[in-house]
Parts: structure tokens; sequence; C-alpha cells
């Protein structure tokens, strides 16, 4: 086989092998977002909960407010009665407490409706406030792991990127430059081995002028439909011979 084309085949399988790490960076990753996403979830529901805790106690101490005003009504009311001169006044005097009495009612209701809320709204706080817990455990362990993984996944990168080094520094650099402008379209296919005479890129099958070139393997020869550089794999060979 060519010097170069067998070059170039190594080559091509160890950019294959750095590659092959981006799908198991990737679902490092997307384990650790979806342990964070959810532990997420759980905070904006705690943040719910307690801007509704945190309502119900505005909108209680305001009903007290009125309470005390309308108590301090009342009590006013009661000693205007003493002085109460007509029939008018008096009835007056009975609507407003009245009116007062209901508002009292409407606001002693509230006051316990909204409490209710509140008993209900702890407890869910307490359950969450655990689930949060729990979720944040689930991050760290997972941060942990994935840290792991992507360290060691850099470890091998490294030294499949100094492997890499050392052939390209060896390598022709023409040959190199037509690898790498075929790699930018062609990925981990730039150098494909050919199998029943058809082109493993591509899947075309090659004419028989383009087929014996690829047996004599004297130059880099590429695919006449897609352009990619190929080889015969030495099993192949023997089929052949």
């Amino acid at each position: 086989m060519n010097k170069h084309l067998n070059e170039l085949i190594e080559l091509s399988k160890l950019d294959k092998s750095i590659d092959d790490f981006t799908p198991l960076i990737v679902a490092a990753q997307k384990k650790l977002a979806r342990k964070t996403e959810k532990r997420d979830e759980v905070s904006e529901r705690i943040a719910a909960l307690n801007a509704q805790v945190e309502d119900a106690n505005t909108k209680i101490a305001s009903y007290e407010g009125q309470i005390k005003a309308l108590n301090e009504q009342l009590t006013l009311g009661a000693a205007k009665t003493k002085e109460v001169k007509t029939e008018k006044e008096m009835q007056a005097l009975q609507m407003e407490e009245e009116l007062a009495k209901e508002k009292l009612k409407h606001a002693n209701n509230e006051i316990e409706r909204l409490n209710d809320t509140l008993s209900v709204r702890s407890d869910e706080l307490e359950s969450t406030t655990a689930e949060l817990e729990t979720a944040e455990a689930e991050v760290a362990k997972v941060s942990e792991e994935v840290y792991a993984k992507m360290a060691s996944i850099e470890e091998d990168k490294a030294k499949l990127f100094a492997q890499r080094e050392t052939k390209t520094i060896s390598l022709d650099q023409k040959i190199l430059s037509f690898y790498e402008k075929i790699r930018i379209w062609a990925k981990n296919t730039a150098v494909v081995p050919v199998k029943k005479q058809a082109c493993y890129g591509c899947y075309m099958k090659l004419n028989d002028s383009a087929y014996a070139e690829v047996i004599k393997s004297e130059d880099i020869s590429t695919c006449h439909h897609c352009g990619r550089i190929l080889y015969l794999e030495p099993q192949t060979e023997q089929s052949e011979a």
C-alpha cells in the first residue's frame, strides 16, 4: 500500500477515535443538565410557594388592620347612640353598625381562609424543601461523576492528540492539506474503504478504471462520485486474489 495512503488511514482512524469522545461528552453533559433542570424546577416551585405565603400574610395583615378599624368604628358608634336625638339618626347609626359587622364577618372569614391556605402551603413547602435537598444531592453526585468522566476523557483525548501531532508532523504537508480539506465536509469519512467495488462513503459503485486505480494503490485515489480518499482493506485484497 502507498506509504502516504497508509499514513492517511492511520490519521483518519485517530481522528475518528478523537471525535468518538464527543457523544460521550454530550451524554454526560445532558445527564447533568437533566438533574440540574429538575433541581431548578423544584427551586422555582419553592419560590412560587413562598410568594403565595408572603401574599397571604400581607392580606391577613390588611384584614387585621380593617378589623381593628371596624372595632373602633363600632365602639364609637355605641358611644354615639347615647347622644342620638332623632329616629333618623338612630337608623343611620344602625345601618353603619350592620355594615361594619358585615365587613368584620367578611374579614374574619378571609383571615380563616388565608390561614387554611398558609397551613397547606406550609406542608407543601416542607415536602418540596425535602425534594429540593434530594435534587441538590443528585446534582452534586452526578456533577462529581461527570467531572470525573470528563477528566478521564480529556486525558485520553490528550494522548490521541499527541499521537495525531506526531503523525501530522511526519506526513507530507500537501497530502495533509488535501486530507483536511476533504475532512471539512466528510468529517470522519474522509478516508473510506472500497467494498464490493463501492465507495463506503457515498456507497456508489466505482467504474472498472477507478477500481483498478484503488487496487494498484500506487497513488492516493479518490472516489469519482464524492471525492473521498479510497483504500482497499487487507481482507478485501485477499478475497480479490
